[in-house]
């Protein structure tokens, strides 16, 4: 891994195609776009759901739903996990930013 992509990753994060395709084979999950809703309508992953970071206090899943969460490079779902975490969402995963996706894009 180059420097500059060490940048564009936060701790824990992975790959977004692998997030994706770990996110379409759990059952139950929902896959989390944590940007802002300008950013959602430029591009998103097919069947994911547009959650602001500033707005993650209104989520409304059950607390052991598998969530997977992306934003443009990893940093805003990062804090967006530890802030589900503290908020009893165990199973949320950082899957990375859509900068390193290279799947299908929905606008």
């Amino acid at each position: 891994m180059g420097i500059f992509s060490m940048w564009n990753r936060s701790a824990g994060a992975e790959d977004l195609d692998q997030g994706v395709l770990k996110a379409q084979s759990t059952p139950g999950a929902v896959l989390l776009d944590v940007r802002t809703e300008a950013e959602y309508s430029e591009g998103h992953v097919p069947g994911s759901i547009n959650l602001p970071l500033d707005q993650l206090e209104s989520i409304h899943y059950s607390k052991d739903t598998p969530l997977f969460v992306y934003c443009r490079s990893g940093a805003r779902s990062g804090r967006g996990v530890e802030y589900l975490k503290r908020a009893g969402y165990e199973k949320a995963e950082n899957i990375g930013g859509i900068i390193t996706y290279h799947g299908p894009m929905e606008r």
